[in-house]
């Protein structure tokens, strides 16, 4: 039987290198989710139709936004955890739960975006498929409304099991004076909404594995018809297939390290008191979303146009400046040679 071991002290050099590492990883964060956000924004500010792709990234780029303002919290948070005697302040649970809801809604976009890629690349033969895909291509908006509700929903029942459970703890910690046991009935609980909370998870994720099957057998399909045909020159729906399996695969992979990494901190967290993992664990989970980003903004031709002229009035700035600094003609040079 695992008994509590007294919390140890992680290292001043560690805590400032995770804290560095954190704060990096929100800048990247914050700029990527915020450029994708932004550029959307500004179309839908000048009045330029959205397209369903776009209205997607929209949405998933203000929880990635959240999802990293909380993990930094969760960072800072954890830096000063040596100095609490709880393991698993009120504080912390909280700020856990919420990440949990969020990565849930950040996973049903997700699955709205895979949804939409089917129906737009994924060739099918059965007139029932057929009116399938055209129905997403045409009541995506509606489908991101239902997919929002339905994690409100899922929100305020994590929410109020978490709190009524809180509320319980609070209850057996006043009636009964016993350190050792409020210790194990505050990590049974959280143990518990922790499991409920990923309950709501399950759908959303076999619906985007269902989709990216579909696009990856699609793909095959089609690798198969263009050996066949022997065609030679570019193939726009090749170029579609590649670039929505390369969004749908890293956002999996993304997806799954995140999510092991929050599990695995449970443990780490609550039996072991190893903060070094913890905070692994939380690098891991801060680096996903970053990366996703990246991935959604160079293979979107919008976004990378935008990020193209962004670098090339950089450039030109900077540019000017060096110029400026470098020229030997100042003002004093320039009278001179004028007298």
């Amino acid at each position: 039987m695992l008994s509590l071991t007294p919390s140890l002290t992680v290292p001043y050099e560690a805590k400032v290198a995770f804290l560095f590492l954190s704060i990096i990883e929100f800048a990247v964060g914050i700029l990527t989710n915020a450029f994708i956000f932004l550029v959307n924004l500004g179309d839908v500010l000048k009045r330029r139709p959205l397209s369903n792709s776009d209205l997607v990234l929209l949405c998933l780029s203000i929880t990635r936004l959240f999802l990293h303002g909380l993990l930094f919290l969760d960072a800072i948070h954890l830096i000063y955890f040596q100095k609490m005697k709880d393991p698993l302040s009120h504080n912390y649970q909280t700020i856990i739960i919420l990440w949990m809801i969020t990565n849930q809604i950040s996973l049903w976009l997700a699955t709205c975006l895979s949804f939409l890629y089917c129906a737009k690349i994924v060739r099918f033969s059965h007139t029932c498929l057929l009116c399938l895909a055209s129905w997403i291509s045409r009541k995506l908006p509606q489908m991101l409304l239902g997919a929002i509700l339905f994690s409100c929903i899922c929100t305020i029942v994590c929410l109020w099991d978490f709190f009524s459970r809180s509320r319980f703890t609070f209850t057996a910690v006043l009636s009964r004076n016993n350190t050792e046991f409020n210790i194990k009935i505050t990590k049974l609980n959280f143990f518990y909404s922790f499991l409920f909370c990923n309950v709501g998870s399950i759908p959303p994720f076999l619906f985007f594995l269902v989709s990216s099957g579909l696009l990856i057998i699609s793909l095959g399909n089609h690798m198969r018809t263009m050996r066949t045909q022997t065609r030679d020159y570019r193939d726009p729906s090749l170029e579609g297939h590649v670039k929505a399996l390369i969004a749908l695969v890293s956002f999996l992979c993304f997806f799954v390290v995140s999510f092991c990494a929050a599990l695995i901190s449970v443990p780490l967290l609550m039996l072991w008191h190893n903060k070094v993992g913890v905070m692994v664990c939380i690098g891991m989970m801060a680096a996903c979303p970053s990366g996703h980003a990246a991935v959604l903004i160079s293979g979107n031709t919008k976004l990378r146009r935008a990020l193209e002229r962004i670098l090339v009035w950089v450039q030109r700035s900077l540019k000017v400046r060096s110029d400026g600094k470098e020229d030997p003609r100042t003002e004093n040079g320039h009278e001179i040679g004028s007298s």
